[in-house]
């Protein structure tokens, strides 16, 4: 018996990465997992087959998070085909780094959208489902950046600070229905995003970091883990930071 026997886990943007590390490993804990991305192509479906592999049933959804209407019809296809969302986690993301004076109006609302508004989306869609259940746990993925700010990253910190108030709010509001809400900061993790940038770069965020390295996505995937299972279940508007100690 895994940790999530007998659960069903709902991922956003999960084809790849960070999210995918997520539910393989919500997968490996024995819960029926079903993700979305924008498309379902042969990533999603490698993703879908991999996921099956423990065992659990899967299934890849394409669907544009920021979509309101998408979402609604995607969550109500997966409450049809699994039975129930125990889990929710918004994961979907995406950047469009630029100093503020050269930012422009498409980059800001592009990853408010994607970030943010998905995630109320998802949240809109799912809560009402699980009231019926009388329990479940969403985590928003969010950032360190989202806590400290980063300069050249203006929208993507807010879109990810507003995902922990989104967070706390939701479990205000949703506590006395069972409903437990927090979310995970990520620092520097290792994936094919970071892996781009130059060396120095590398290092010198490296030095910054007590553990002195960067984290990887197991190191998400397993804190999800435990917000999504009973292991965590008196914790509730919080914001785990896995960083390796880089901002305390």
């Amino acid at each position: 018996m895994g940790l999530l026997t007998g659960k069903t886990a709902l991922v956003t943007g999960a084809a790849r990465g960070i999210g995918k590390a997520i539910a393989l490993k919500f997968a490996a804990e024995g819960a029926n997992v079903a993700f979305t991305d924008l498309v379902i192509d042969e990533n999603g479906k490698a993703t879908e087959a991999e996921i099956a592999a423990f065992g659990v049933k899967a299934k890849g959804y394409a669907s544009n998070a920021a979509d309101f209407a998408q979402t609604e019809e995607v969550v109500a296809a997966v409450k049809e085909e699994f039975g129930s969302i125990d889990i929710l986690v918004n994961n979907a993301g995406i950047t469009k780094d630029g100093l503020m004076l050269r930012m422009t109006e498409a980059q800001w609302d592009a990853v408010i959208a994607v970030n943010l508004k998905s995630a109320f989306n998802f949240i809109h869609a799912c809560t009402p489902i699980m009231m019926r259940q009388k329990g479940g746990s969403i985590i928003n993925k969010a950032s360190v950046v989202g806590v400290h700010g980063n300069a050249g990253q203006a929208n993507y910190a807010a879109s990810k600070a507003g995902l922990i108030a989104l967070a706390k709010s939701i479990a205000q509001e949703m506590g006395p229905k069972g409903i437990r809400a927090n979310a995970i900061a990520p620092g520097f993790i290792e994936t094919a995003m970071t892996a781009a940038l130059p060396d120095a770069v590398r290092e010198e965020w490296k030095k910054k970091i007590p553990l002195r390295r960067g984290g990887n996505v197991d190191d998400i995937a397993n804190t999800a883990v435990y917000l999504a299972s009973d292991l965590s279940s008196y914790v509730s508007g919080q914001v785990i930071q896995v960083d390796g100690g880089m901002n305390m």
